[in-house]
């Protein structure tokens, strides 16, 4: 007969696994860049572009302002291998500064996977 620390045990690594993975992607935050003529969904992770903790998208408007341009990841909505919709990095673009630009938060509820 199993022992109740050896049947919990499993329990806890998958707990853990699933934890783990959705710190992964809670680390990547998307905002939405609007142009005059277009608009596109970027990828942001905590750290990266402005300090980590101050990652909204007044922070990443300011960043871009006194920089000039910033390299960071366009993302758009994929199909996973389980048939899932996902929000994946498509490939790093430069953003240029213009004073006509806008970023603003962007929510989904999709699994939002992080750069490789």
């Amino acid at each position: 007969m199993l022992s109740l620390s050896k049947m919990i045990l499993p329990v806890v690594i998958a707990a853990a696994m699933v934890g783990a993975a959705q710190a992964q992607t809670a680390a990547v935050k998307l905002f939405k860049v609007v142009t005059v003529k277009d608009e596109i969904i970027i990828g942001v992770q905590d750290g990266e572009i402005v300090p980590a903790g101050s990652l909204d998208a007044e922070h990443i408007a300011a960043a871009l302002k006194e920089k000039g341009e910033l390299g960071v990841w366009q993302y758009a909505v994929r199909k996973g291998a389980d048939g899932s919709l996902q929000q994946a990095p498509l490939h790093k673009i430069g953003l240029l500064f213009n004073n006509s630009l806008r970023v603003e938060p962007y929510a989904t509820p999709l699994a939002i996977l992080p750069p490789k």
